[in-house]
């Protein structure tokens, strides 16, 4: 039986309060017991000195002297307090006892050699008891004195007390249970209030946030923590239904136009040079298309995390090299120059494959959006452990950079142009550089260009 949070709660400060009740009840018991001892063993100890002090003896014999302490009436009686005293010498006779053993005998050790205490009985009462050697001038034990005194009372008092513990513990259990279960009832209102709140949100109220509690305790950390969570949840919804809606319109632009160029062919019949034009078009058309879901799927697969992300050192200036004769014949048609600044020797930490697509899209990036007969300067700063590529473009304004990395995102200005492109080109090198713990930044200045850094950590 799975039991409630609040029971759960309530159980564990029970058995929390029950392990230290025990522990402090036992210390008590302990304390209470050894106090009524030591008390009873110092009365014995005191006795034991009064009837030293009239002891004698000549070799191996005992001599007691006569002595008013040995007729008073605790040593005659059993009933109240009484002090029962017996003497016996090495051959366990006894040498002498008091009246109110009557024909009673203490249990001793021959062989004691030091003060020992013990508790025994004697018609059914519960005494202490002390035993004492006894010794001559010459250190040699001639007899064993023992002292013996009730401890009725303090038998009686450690036998109420353990009662009342034994009485008290469970019932201090179940008030505690008790106590613990409205306590933690009371606690956890904020939680169900919580849970109610959030059942109610939908995709259609996602928007809604959980009211913040007054006290920042851990409950406000917990609503705060799912207040964050539903902004992430809230922005990845719209991001989905812009990316939907911008995939269906990328897909849907070059679709129509191969649908026109189609129709306006079928129409009549034209030329022979008229046919190849509208087909070199439908051509560019499906090439569009292509390089679309081929962006596509490799955002599919960095999202979903089937890459591959193995680590190796790579020559960096050889990297960029190989990616930039990719696009000698785009820096061509714009008269363009790619300048290179990067040492042969420098080397950086990443994922080749990953590496190339990142300087491939950064490259392509500072073609498209370059004014014709520009410079494109891609560099290397060792101190920052940062490649820059910087273009003489359009620029960005500070109102668009923080979107430049959203899929299919393009500014105003390049959307109002004959640049191509579909906007997913920095969206895959910011994915792929997160990828690899490599921070991708970018500065811009409209009109006058922008700089894409990579910082490698």
């Amino acid at each position: 039986m799975t039991l409630k949070f609040k029971n759960r709660i309530a159980l564990f400060n029970t058995l929390a309060v029950a392990l230290t009740t025990a522990f402090v009840f036992l210390v008590i018991f302990l304390v209470v017991t050894k106090t009524a001892y030591n008390h009873l063993d110092n009365d014995i100890l005191t006795e034991k000195e009064e009837v030293f002090s009239n002891l004698d003896w000549h070799r191996d014999s005992i001599i007691i002297k006569k002595m008013p302490e040995w007729d008073e009436l605790e040593h005659k009686k059993i009933e109240v307090n009484p002090t029962f005293l017996q003497i016996v010498d090495t051959k366990g006779k006894v040498v002498f006892h008091s009246s109110n053993l009557h024909d009673d005998q203490f249990l001793f050790n021959p062989k004691n050699k030091t003060e020992t205490f013990y508790n025994g009985e004697i018609s059914n009462q519960k005494i202490r008891l002390g035993q004492f050697p006894i010794t001559n001038e010459a250190g040699a034990i001639i007899g064993q004195l023992t002292i013996a005194t009730s401890q009725q009372e303090s038998y009686s008092i450690l036998r109420n007390l353990i009662l009342v513990l034994f009485i008290s513990f469970p019932f201090m259990l179940i008030i505690q249970f008790v106590a613990s279960q409205i306590a933690a009832s009371e606690a956890i209102k904020p939680v169900h209030q919580l849970i109610k709140t959030a059942s109610g949100i939908s995709e259609s109220s996602i928007g809604t946030r959980l009211k913040l509690p007054e006290r920042k305790d851990e409950l406000y950390k917990l609503t705060q923590t799912i207040n964050d969570l539903l902004f992430r949840i809230e922005k990845s919804i719209v991001q989905q239904k812009q990316f939907t809606s911008d995939a269906s319109h990328e897909i849907r632009t070059p679709l129509a136009a191969i649908r026109g160029t189609i129709e306006i062919l079928i129409r009549k019949k034209r030329e022979p040079e008229v046919y190849e034009a509208k087909l070199s078009n439908i051509i560019a058309q499906v090439d569009r298309l292509d390089t679309l879901l081929e962006q596509l799927l490799q955002l599919a697969r960095i999202e979903s995390g089937i890459t591959a992300t193995k680590k190796e050192a790579i020559p960096l200036a050889k990297k960029v090299y190989n990616s930039s004769e990719k696009w000698l014949e785009a820096l061509s048609e714009k008269e363009l120059k790619l300048q290179v600044l990067i040492p042969e020797d420098a080397l950086v930490i990443g994922v080749p494959f990953y590496l190339e697509i990142i300087i491939d899209n950064l490259i392509q990036n500072a073609i498209k959006y370059s004014n014709s007969k520009g410079t494109i300067t891609v560099f290397w700063e060792s101190n920052s452990s940062t490649l820059s590529f910087q273009d003489e473009g359009i620029g960005i304004t500070d109102e668009e950079l923080p979107n430049v990395f959203n899929r299919f995102y393009r500014t105003d200005e390049s959307r109002s142009s004959t640049i191509k492109g579909n906007g997913l080109g920095l969206s895959i090198a910011k994915k792929l550089a997160d990828l690899q713990n490599i921070e991708l930044q970018v500065r811009s200045t409209p009109e006058k260009g922008s700089t894409f850094t990579l910082r490698f950590k």
